[in-house]
């Protein structure tokens, strides 16, 4: 994938790293999910579609709730491992490798659509179009994000420096705490209904974090083989100067709710 408006148009694949993605990646606190649910959002008998789905992280950790899901994405590696995750777990979730740009869905066929850690990838003047047919009268879009706190945390402060240093181009750094940015198109088919912020403290262990760092768009996704391979070796180090065997990095989290009109 190429944007223009991400990693200042440098390639990457979420497909390279689809391992390390469902390894390491799914990690978003119980309160995180419990947060969505207090949102009338993936609850018992809803049909949700996961767009972005990645390795099914929102689907699978919110299928004991009851909701009927479907999970898309572009990248086939990641529904490989989505699939696999979801089928070893016992779990009933149909998963389909497709951008959200063609998806079809038949008109009013869900409840609910998420959106995990992708909103921004979206051709959004196509987007709000496909998402607004393919909900049910008065359905949802919630919007979901948590990303890690580097002015704030000297461990995701001084991971992020590492992977500015071998790939200066990754925009994916420097966060710090705001609501999900919404387009103004989705105004003429959705209203606002909802949209806070709030921080959560994520354990790790030096392993799980590496795993982590090495499993984001800056690393895993954009480098070479030996480059990401270098990368593991310094992090690594790196941690074992700065950071205890288990630790917190504090996080925050994003869910920002849209209603068809």
């Amino acid at each position: 994938m190429i944007n223009s408006s991400i990693d200042n148009g440098k390639g990457f694949d979420w497909g390279k790293t689809s391992s390390d993605y469902a390894k390491y990646r799914d990690i978003y606190p119980e309160e995180f999910y419990r947060k969505i649910l207090s949102l009338g959002i993936c609850t018992e008998g809803q049909k949700v579609l996961d767009i972005g789905t990645g390795t099914g992280v929102i689907p699978r950790n919110m299928y004991r709730f009851g909701a009927e899901f479907t999970g898309t994405d572009i990248s086939e590696n990641q529904i490989e491992q989505a699939k696999i995750l979801a089928e070893n777990s016992g779990m009933g979730i149909e998963f389909l490798c497709c951008p959200t740009e063609e998806l079809n869905f038949p008109d009013e066929s869900f409840d609910v659509i998420t959106a995990c850690q992708c909103f921004f990838y979206f051709d959004h003047n196509v987007t709000a179009q496909i998402l607004h047919r393919m909900l049910k009268n008065g359905g949802k879009v919630a919007l979901l994000y948590m990303a890690w706190l580097p002015f704030e945390d000297k461990i995701a402060g001084e991971s992020e420096r590492l992977v500015l240093e071998y790939n200066p181009e990754w925009t994916g750094c420097k966060e710090t705490r705001h609501e999900i940015f919404i387009p103004e198109v989705y105004d003429g088919f959705f209203r606002r209904v909802n949209s806070e912020v709030f921080d959560v403290k994520v354990p790790f262990t030096r392993e799980s974090w590496n795993g982590r760092i090495k499993a984001c768009r800056g690393i895993g996704a954009s480098l070479s083989e030996e480059e990401i391979s270098r990368f593991d070796k310094e992090h690594i180090e790196l941690l074992k100067k700065i950071a205890p065997e288990e630790f917190e990095i504090l996080h925050y989290c994003a869910i920002s709710v849209i209603e068809k009109i």
